[in-house]
């Protein structure tokens, strides 16, 4: 069965310090992930900071209402410049989640790039075109408007 790419990027008018800060904080997830999702990070450790090797668990209810516990576990790190998550238990058949971060004039070009598996064969090929990319886009078009509150808009200059 096929396996996806969803690619978003995001300019950002903040130093890369301040985003790396923001976005390496596994607490700072529930902040930009849709409500209606429900996500709680349950493992603990949502206060420290990033590492190859951490181990992340959530709830999380992307769809229909129905809980699902997800695992992902950091597996490169980077500092300043990019980590990636990798789902270990969760809904996907795979989940590579690269998360890069870019100093470009007037602030910091912000990457994910999401590689991943629907479970179920042709069932979650169909269910890929009907409603999971679908969600990726939505969960990414609402973490832009998260993010943009956070750090400002392009438009904005680095404070």
């Amino acid at each position: 069965m096929p396996i996806y790419q969803f690619t978003r990027t995001q300019r950002l008018p903040a130093t890369v310090d301040k985003m790396w800060d923001f976005v390496s904080s596994p607490g700072n997830l529930k902040k930009i992930s849709p409500e209606y999702m429900g996500f709680i990070v349950t493992s603990g450790n949502s206060a420290e900071k990033m590492y190859p090797g951490m181990i992340i668990t959530y709830k999380v209810s992307p769809l229909l209402g129905i809980r699902l516990n997800w695992m992902t576990e950091i597996t490169h790190v980077h500092d300043f410049e990019y980590f990636v998550d990798e789902q270990r238990s969760g809904p996907y058949s795979f989940w590579h989640h690269q998360h890069k971060l870019e100093p470009v004039e007037g602030g910091v070009l912000m990457t994910d790039i999401v590689t991943y598996k629907p479970p179920f064969g042709i069932i979650g090929a169909i269910a890929n075109a009907l409603f999971i990319r679908k969600q990726l886009e939505k969960i990414f078009n609402f973490r832009k408007v998260a993010m943009e509150k956070q750090f400002g808009t392009h438009e904005e200059t680095i404070v």
